[in-house]
């Protein structure tokens, strides 16, 4: 758990107005804090299962979170991904591009298909 003047700091280098304490911003970076933290213990305490799982659990929210506000706001979710330095959130933003890709591509292979199968109907044959 990060100490409250840390945590403080952390809420006020990311805050998006003046009361702002739970923007997805703000929990990102505080879930960033966290896991790095625990990182470094599990690191020293191999065997402490009940803490790794709890780290599994943080970054599972972190993801959802990320992925959330790069739906909502694009921009903000590419800033704070430099910020932060995650490297999560470029291979999201690849596998977002890879999926747009394949969806273009998707549409283009259907259309030609439909083409060819309007092109040779049985009836034309007859």
């Amino acid at each position: 758990m990060l100490d409250k003047n840390y945590k403080k700091r952390i809420i006020d280098k990311f805050k998006i107005h003046g009361s702002d304490t739970g923007s997805p911003q703000v929990q990102i970076a505080i879930l960033t804090e966290e896991i790095k933290k625990l990182t470094e213990h599990l690191k020293s305490h191999k065997h402490d299962f009940s803490s790794r799982r709890g780290l599994l659990r943080k970054v599972g929210e972190r993801r959802r979170l990320l992925k959330y506000l790069q739906k909502e706001d694009e921009q903000a979710f590419q800033q704070l991904a430099q910020k932060l330095k995650l490297k999560i959130a470029k291979k999201m933003l690849d596998d977002e591009e890879e999926k747009q890709r394949k969806l273009e591509e998707g549409t283009v292979v259907e259309a030609a298909e439909d083409d060819a199968e309007t092109e040779k109907s049985p009836d034309d044959e007859e």
